[in-house]
């Protein structure tokens, strides 16, 4: 197994080349489970990227996983929103889970996914409105999930609801898919990233052993913010910045390729067209910077940290959207069909603006932050 950063991409490249590509229109067409691109994913160690050695994992940090879905979202935006949800499942268990599941998730036998936004609080994940009861040895959850990516192919789900007897909003627990009382209801038919299996969720009593907890019961929140936040929104940028790349690659590629033969020139003669270029590569060099600031915040704990983990989403998703507006603009009539590539990235660049916590959410967060008020 690839134990450092070079040889991990080197491998990830490797994949996406052979098997992630490949599959990427059909993933998109079928709305299809990218269960090839995973297999092989966890195969080179990119499921274990973040897990400790001493499971399994690579330990290659949050930076190391930030490279990695951005190289899977250059070819499929599905493939890469799995592979960020399994991460951020993981750095939960990683700090709370037994050894024997810490280790099935470094190696890809156990995918994970998240279970926090539900049908009665929405896009505020923080608080949950499901329940946990206390039930003979063990607990009762009721709840009504409304998004849970890998819906059905997760083996089980970090998901949270409001304590059993703690004061707080929220505790998290570990739900195994097929656990009796547990239901994926339907399959996802979206406007972009098709092959993520994001589905309702509902647990109608569903009984758990006392030891699904993960962590203390009423931590939840702290939970969220502390360990899921900075995960998620990094690789969520990281997966918005690489359907920018991938979406700049393929505008450089149609605009000097595709010619006005009664002129004699290409697109890319054009200074309107190299202006829109140049606007996608500065958006997007912007959000490079400002996610490779942010990793280096985190890691090195420097105070401004926290609010550079708000920022990177907010900026990501929408400038996502803006350079893809431009890569169609770009790539013109060509951009609506299929064979260009650009709108299958266009569509995908959608979801993170309204993926919890959403843009308006996090511009909230943010203020709040500067205005020395707590986030929720």
């Amino acid at each position: 197994m690839t134990q450092n950063l070079a040889d991990l991409l080197a491998s990830v490249d490797r994949i996406v080349d052979s098997t992630i590509a490949p599959a990427a229109v059909d993933v998109d067409t079928a709305a299809r489970f990218p269960a090839a691109s995973i297999a092989a994913l966890a195969e080179c160690g990119a499921l274990g990227v973040l897990s400790d050695p001493a499971v399994g994992g690579l330990g290659l940090g949050l930076g190391a996983a930030v490279a990695v879905v951005e190289r899977v979202a250059r070819a499929c935006g599905s493939s890469a929103m799995v592979l960020t949800m399994h991460l951020c499942g993981t750095a939960v268990l990683e700090k709370f889970a037994p050894e024997a599941i810490r280790r099935a998730a470094a190696s890809g036998r156990h995918l994970s996914t998240l279970a926090f936004s539900e049908v009665g609080s929405r896009s505020h994940f923080w608080a949950p409105v499901s329940t946990a009861t206390a039930d003979d040895d063990g607990v009762r959850l009721d709840a009504k999930k409304s998004w849970v990516t890998s819906a059905h192919h997760a083996t089980a789900y970090v998901w949270s609801s409001k304590p059993i007897a703690a004061a707080g909003p929220s505790t998290i627990w570990l739900v195994p898919r097929d656990a009796a009382g547990v239901v994926v209801s339907g399959g996802f038919d979206g406007l972009g990233l098709r092959g993520n299996d994001s589905c309702p969720v509902a647990a109608n009593g569903a009984k758990l052993p006392a030891s699904a907890m993960l962590g203390p019961d009423g931590a939840g929140f702290d939970i969220m913010m502390g360990v899921v936040l900075p995960n998620f929104q990094m690789l969520n940028s990281a997966c918005s910045l690489g359907l920018m790349e991938a979406a700049i690659a393929r505008s450089i590629a149609h605009a000097t390729a595709t010619k006005l033969e009664h002129l004699g020139t290409t697109l890319a003669d054009s200074p309107v067209t190299r202006g829109h270029i140049a606007r996608m590569r500065i958006q997007a060099d912007a959000v490079r910077s400002l996610l490779q600031d942010t990793v280096a915040a985190l890691e090195s704990g420097r105070p401004d940290a926290s609010l550079r983990v708000l920022e990177s989403k907010a900026l990501a998703a929408d400038t996502a959207i803006a350079v893809l507006d431009l890569a169609m603009r770009v790539c013109g009539g060509a951009a609506f069909r299929k064979e260009t590539g650009v709108e299958r990235f266009f569509r995908d660049a959608r979801a993170a603006t309204v993926m919890a916590p959403t843009t308006d959410v996090l511009h909230d967060f943010i203020g709040r932050a500067l205005c020395g008020l707590p986030l929720a």
